[in-house]
C-alpha cells in the first residue's frame, strides 16, 4: 500500500466522519433521536436513566442498509 492509497483512505474515512457529525450536531433539530416513542426515560429526584431504544434500531438500519448498498460493490 503506498502514500497515495493511504492518503485517499484517510480523506474518505475523515469525509464520513464529518458527514455523520453534521447529521447529529444539525440532525438534531430535523429528526427528534432520543426522543421517539420507543425511547424510554425513567428518572427520581437525584437519578435519571435513558433506554433510546426506538433511536437505535433506526441508526442501525439505517447503517446496515448504507454498509450494504457500500459493500455490494
Amino acid at each position: 500500500m503506498d502514500a497515495q492509497q493511504i492518503g485517499r483512505t484517510m480523506m474518505i474515512f475523515g469525509a464520513l466522519l464529518l458527514a455523520v457529525g453534521a447529521f447529529f450536531y444539525f440532525g438534531g433539530r430535523l429528526f427528534p433521536l432520543g426522543q421517539l416513542p420507543g425511547d424510554f426515560h425513567f428518572g427520581g429526584e437525584n437519578w435519571s436513566v435513558h433506554f433510546p431504544l426506538a433511536t437505535c434500531a433506526i441508526i442501525s438500519i439505517v447503517l446496515s442498509l448504507l454498509l450494504n448498498l457500500f459493500f455490494r460493490r
